[in-house]
């Protein structure tokens, strides 16, 4: 099959990989009918994320149709319309019953590589590094779903692929940043990164019970989508942040603040942002963390810092002193995407949103390595990219 592969750092290419198989009873393979490019596959793209190796096949937004389905699998059969969580999940440990499927205690068969690094072994993810399992991605013609009575979504309705396809990730990571939250009738949540999560953050936040949403970017495109989403914005590149939050708020600060940005943070000359920039260039840094100390000293006293951007290692000159004499929350953490699946369904049926919206580019599989710059560069206005294999 033909399939996106990495081969290092800021080179990634269409190959021509084995078909997936069957190696348990309760996997399932996948005919992929559309994919996606995530913002977390551009920190696999620009080399932030450890124990890649050279042709691992990327990618974790993915749906299609069921081609076969090992002899454990009761759930789903041939024919069945799916979408794969990024998520991969047993179901039955400790943390899946408790709806924390991304912390799964069984899923990920490099547990011991993740303990030595995190303290704790996450879940299994597709097509992100073997510290995460090692498990290939469905930017391919075909993917293999274990634990397939678990992860896969049915899709039973007329719904289209682009409809949907979002439910395997950013739709529900959006609205587990917003969850995470806390929101209160009336709160104001700003949201820093108007990429596609950052995008369904803002939906989500309303949907939560918002009274007021405040977007954070600098790329004219993002920023219009999120003013199309009745959100208050703020160019970063045109307005000192801080400044205009304490503005808006009447100098209180926000009540929620979101980092959905994660580990390559840009701060345009800010001190923190160039020490970033240069350490992680010489491989003295893991990542760049200027969103997530400024969504700290902006958040107001005793509220709350929901973090759904990806960080991989340790962050240096995190705001310690004031998020401590603040009184601030922090919640974070990889989306138990399983936990959220029905509930936005339902909403994506019920007409309340079309996750569609971030759209920007529809491409074959063959243009997905270009589409990689494209996407990570944010040129010809791309937001969001899907892949028809």
């Amino acid at each position: 099959m033909r399939a996106i592969c990495w081969h290092g750092p800021r080179d990634v290419r269409l190959d021509r990989v084995p078909d997936p198989t069957i190696l348990d009873p309760g996997d399932a393979i996948v005919r992929v009918t559309a994919t996606a490019i995530c913002g977390s596959d551009l920190h696999v793209f620009d080399g932030f994320m450890p124990t890649m190796k050279t042709g691992d096949v990327l990618g974790h937004e993915a749906m299609g149709e069921v081609v076969e389905v090992g002899k454990a699998v009761t759930r789903l059969k041939k024919g069945d319309r799916v979408v794969v969580p990024f998520v991969i999940a047993c179901g039955s440990c400790f943390f899946c019953k408790r709806g924390e499927h991304s912390g799964c205690n069984v899923s990920n068969p490099n547990a011991r590589m993740a303990r030595e690094i995190m303290g704790h072994s996450p879940s299994g993810l597709f097509g992100y590094s073997h510290m995460m399992g090692g498990f290939w991605g469905g930017q391919a013609e075909y993917l293999r779903v274990p634990f397939a009575d678990v992860g896969p979504l049915k899709i039973e309705s007329e719904l289209t692929d682009e409809q949907v396809l979002f439910l395997s990730d950013i739709f529900p990571t959006g609205y587990f940043a917003a969850d995470l939250c806390g929101i209160e009738p009336g709160d104001t949540v700003a949201v820093w990164g108007c990429g596609p999560v950052g995008q369904m953050t803002i939906r989500s936040a309303w949907m939560l019970g918002a009274g007021r949403v405040v977007a954070i970017d600098r790329v004219p495109e993002r920023l219009r989508m999120a003013e199309a989403g009745r959100t208050e914005i703020i160019n970063f590149e045109e307005t000192p942040v801080y400044d205009q939050l304490m503005d808006l708020t009447r100098g209180r600060g926000p009540d929620r603040c979101v980092d959905a940005v994660g580990c390559e943070a840009h701060g345009l000359g800010s001190a923190d942002a160039v020490i970033d920039k240069v350490k992680t260039a010489v491989l003295m840094g893991s990542d760049r963390a200027h969103v997530l100390r400024e969504a700290i000293m902006c958040c107001r006293k005793f509220g709350t810092v929901s973090i759904p951007g990806v960080y991989v290692g340790a962050v240096d000159k995190l705001p310690m002193g004031p998020a401590m004499n603040k009184g601030l929350t922090f919640r974070m953490g990889q989306t138990p995407v399983q936990r959220y699946q029905q509930l936005l369904l339902a909403k994506i049926e019920a007409g309340e949103i079309d996750p569609s919206f971030v759209i920007t580019h529809r491409l074959p599989l063959d243009q997905g390595p270009a589409a990689y710059r494209t996407f990570r560069d944010k040129q010809d206005g791309c937001i969001k990219v899907v892949l028809r294999p």
